[in-house]
């Protein structure tokens, strides 16, 4: 199979396509630094800087990329409707989209992004497990080494950002930590992925709901549930079992943020619904009133 795989090259990056495709919009946006070839979701991202020296990131559809099985203009179709949550549910925690447009007469589409420097926190491809958790140069692991009091940061703007997202009057949906981009040298971090957020209210009429099975609650596995703020207060619990805690392991020998920070989020990643917080206003109001920095 590897023979009928179509090698690309732009600028400074070479990748891989399962079949030609035509790239001359991007490099007239710039020159391309970087691409993020490895997803399955029938998306492909580069980093572009421009003849000003502005850097961006561009998320594109439209090119039968190596890992995707599905149709490409499902894949369009998927990215044109994301464009609305950016704008929607624009936030100081989340990638900034600026432009978004069609290529190719419709054959294509492309979102831009303002450039974040972060690392994602869960480099599958360049560290799949167990590298990433035991690999000195995975950046989950080099998040690890943070101080809490910095990953307890991180964990607020992550909890804020979906506060609004619930006062939006959305819910999250495939949040994980793939979904998170962290800037070592400002200690910043950055919600990169959106895309399938959806509107309040949301029955799941999947079965299993895209996702990591990590972070997701057990109505994300039963076609006819309801995906709520119940649902989102077990997605942030689970994050911060990986952020502070042992991820999947969620005993408190693993824990490493205090007593009463690891009881607000064992509630909040009860199996029973009705057992956890409501929302994630109640959610956040438990853990802040017990956090100690």
């Amino acid at each position: 199979m590897e023979q009928n795989h179509y090698r690309v090259k732009l600028d400074d990056v070479e990748f891989q396509l399962q079949e030609a495709h035509n790239f001359d919009w991007l490099q007239k946006l710039g020159r391309v630094f970087s691409v993020f070839d490895q997803q399955d979701s029938g998306n492909i991202c580069f980093g572009v800087e421009s003849s000003s020296g502005e850097k961006l990131f561009i998320k594109y559809a439209g090119a039968r990329t190596l890992y995707y099985s599905g149709q490409t203009h499902d894949a369009i179709h998927r990215l044109k409707d994301a464009v609305h949550l950016y704008d929607k549910l624009s936030y100081p925690s989340l990638i900034k989209m600026i432009d978004h447009f069609e290529v190719e007469s419709g054959f294509g589409y492309a979102v831009v992004f303002e450039w974040f420097a972060g690392e994602t926190l869960h480099p599958h491809w360049s560290f799949p497990p167990p590298a990433k958790y035991n690999d000195p140069a995975s950046p989950y692991y080099r998040y690890k080494q943070l101080s809490v009091k910095q990953r307890l940061q991180s964990l607020d703007r992550i909890f804020s950002f979906h506060l609004y997202v619930e006062n939006m009057g959305y819910v999250a949906v495939d949040f994980y930590d793939g979904s998170l981009l962290y800037d070592f040298k400002n200690n910043e971090i950055k919600v990169c992925d959106i895309d399938v957020y959806q509107k309040k209210p949301f029955i799941n009429d999947m079965g299993r709901l895209w996702g990591s099975s990590r972070f997701m609650s057990p109505e994300e596995f039963i076609k006819g549930a309801q995906i709520d703020e119940r649902t989102n207060v077990y997605n942030m619990g689970a994050m911060a079992f990986a952020l502070v805690g042992g991820e999947l392991d969620r005993s408190f020998t693993k824990w490493e943020a205090g007593k009463e920070l690891y009881e607000v989020s064992l509630t909040a990643i009860k199996s029973e619904r009705e057992l956890r917080y409501s929302s994630i206003t109640e959610f956040k109001a438990a853990w802040d009133s017990a956090i100690q920095y």
